[in-house]
């Protein structure tokens, strides 16, 4: 006679009990691994408190831009490819050696000076320069428009 014994069979099971513990663990890994960048946005060059040139209102290109639209030299422009084609005669005239001032009103949304900036960047201008109050204060006369 034959016993049959049953034989007690486990089921297989996978132990998560540490399942957090090594999730937490590469949490923190890959944390302290990263390498976050930073966006940089407009590169410009703050002023420094230092002597420099006077640079006088006739011998540069003065583009002041308004809430009711862009003035270089103190005439309106309608389009920036009006802008464009202006200051890139002046500054072809002077072999691209003639300094850009850039005013903006209070009251202008931001994108309207970086529209401008990106048209100096592409006309091939190196000398932009963007007055302080005091500097604005020093050419009231000129600045009066």
């Amino acid at each position: 006679m034959k016993s049959f014994l049953r034989r007690y069979r486990e089921e297989a099971e996978i132990p998560t009990a540490s399942m957090a513990d090594i999730a937490f663990l590469l949490i923190v890994f890959f944390m302290l691994t990263t390498v976050f960048t930073a966006n940089k946005g407009i590169e410009y060059g703050i002023p420094k408190k230092e002597k420099t040139s006077v640079i006088k209102p006739e011998e540069s290109i003065y583009i002041h831009i308004k809430s009711d639209g862009y003035y270089v030299d103190f005439k309106k422009f309608n389009s920036l490819d009006e802008i464009s084609g202006y200051i890139q005669k002046k500054m072809e005239e002077t072999k691209f050696r003639k300094p850009v001032v850039i005013r903006t009103d209070d009251d202008v949304d931001f994108q309207k000076t970086v529209t401008i900036l990106d048209l100096l960047k592409q006309i091939g201008v190196k000398n932009i320069s963007i007055p302080t109050e005091e500097e604005i204060k020093q050419w009231k006369e000129y600045f009066q428009d």
